[in-house]
């Protein structure tokens, strides 16, 4: 393990003992994407990683409501959300995750 670290360049650095909660934020997000994504998916090298963390990103940020937030948007696409017509279904990474919203008039 301390090899393929080392291999990729990476700086590691230590926690302190006793420290079970350093970044609950970070810990989460790893949680959440972990658990909704990457353990359902088979990827093939860094490329398709970074693609799929990307295509999650987007997802999580700007199509997913977030109870914390009173069920918000973090960013949404639209100013004005539409609460009238037909509710559509479109998807990502190939149906996983799949999310839902009406058509602006």
């Amino acid at each position: 393990m301390k090899e393929t670290i080392a291999g990729g360049r990476v700086k590691t650095v230590r926690l302190p003992r006793r420290s079970p909660d350093l970044n609950a934020y970070a810990e989460r997000w790893v949680r959440t994407i972990k658990k909704n994504c990457l353990d359902q998916m088979i990827l093939i090298g860094e490329l398709s990683l970074q693609r799929v963390v990307t295509e999650y990103v987007e997802h999580y940020n700007t199509e997913r409501a977030h109870q914390s937030l009173e069920n918000k948007i973090i960013e949404p696409r639209f100013d004005v959300i539409c609460t009238e017509g037909e509710i559509q279904c479109d998807s990502r990474l190939g149906g996983m995750p799949n999310y839902y919203y009406r058509k602006a008039a």
